[in-house]
């Protein structure tokens, strides 16, 4: 897989479909890896004619980590946030956007349609907003604006989230990671168990660094509510979720619609936290659809 150095960190990449064609950035979310972008998504977006790039963020997967720079509990940076204190914390979601444009850099990407899931929602509205000349368009995948009003996770999605495993036995660490996507995704519709087990395992093999989402959470809670941001992002925007979510609930994704000027949002019935094979073509045509409108020919 190739790297680089982006924002003066090194970035794990990968590129799908023809260089001339117009980019499109795929960002991932909370401790995931690029490879939680189904390569069938990636291959049907490619298909649909865009150079398609998806990395692994800092501190997760093969990019570069940041062992040793601890970041406050989550609870003290919930108790110092009610009242009006951030506490320092290792880098920032901004940090993260910035490392994407840094990405574009190396790769001498002027602009780039920008995908974001989760997390990466969360990174790509920093995208739009810090760095708009460097956008062509923005999507937003079951992410949220931080509004401290809107309903919080399942409490069954958020333990999934934050257990530990039992021990550092591949099985064990295996049979976690089944327990989470299954916790979180899609219940109509589910993965089946051997795709389920396989890619869980080559996630695991591929990288394993628990160290790595402490600090993306601590990013995450120091960002707080992005609506005024969002209000500044005037590009096409899509905004997708899933009405069955039980990490990101769906009033998130209609927030994020409602706040940023000119969105239009599509809600899918039973669709969770994740990105089913069932869904790839139609994801893939809101997303392609999306774009080309942003940009006509």
């Amino acid at each position: 897989m190739p790297k680089t150095t982006a924002n003066g960190v090194e970035i794990h990449y990968e590129e799908q479909g023809d260089p001339a064609n117009p980019a499109m950035l795929l960002i991932m979310g909370f401790g995931a890896q690029l490879t939680l972008w189904p390569d069938e998504l990636v291959e049907g977006l490619a298909a649909r004619g865009f150079r398609v790039i998806r990395y692994d963020n800092r501190d997760v997967g093969l990019s570069q980590k940041f062992t040793g720079h601890k970041p406050p509990s989550p609870a003290r940076q919930v108790l110092m946030g009610k009242i009006g204190f951030k506490p320092k914390v290792p880098y920032t979601l901004a940090d993260l956007a910035d490392d994407a444009i840094g990405l574009l850099d190396a790769l001498g990407i002027a602009k780039a349609h920008i995908v974001g899931a989760s997390m990466g929602g969360m990174i790509a509205q920093h995208v739009a907003a810090r760095h708009p000349t460097r956008c062509l368009s923005l999507t937003s995948v079951f992410s949220t604006t931080g509004n401290p009003r809107l309903p919080s996770a399942k409490k069954e999605a958020l333990e999934a989230l934050t257990k530990r495993p039992e021990s550092t036995d591949e099985a064990v660490l295996v049979e976690h990671g089944k327990y989470l996507a299954r916790t979180i995704g899609s219940p109509a519709y589910p993965t089946p168990e051997d795709r389920l087990h396989a890619r869980t395992q080559a996630s695991i093999r591929r990288s394993l660094y628990p160290e790595g989402p402490t600090r993306h959470l601590a990013a995450i809670l120091h960002d707080g509510d992005r609506r005024k941001m969002l209000r500044t992002i005037d590009l096409p925007t899509l905004v997708l979720h899933g009405e069955a979510d039980p990490l990101v609930p769906v009033e998130g994704g209609r927030d994020t619609a409602a706040t940023i000027h000119g969105a239009r949002i599509r809600t899918i019935p039973g669709w969770g936290h994740d990105l089913p094979l069932e869904l790839v073509d139609d994801i893939a045509d809101e997303i392609a659809n999306h774009a080309k409108q942003a940009v006509p020919a």
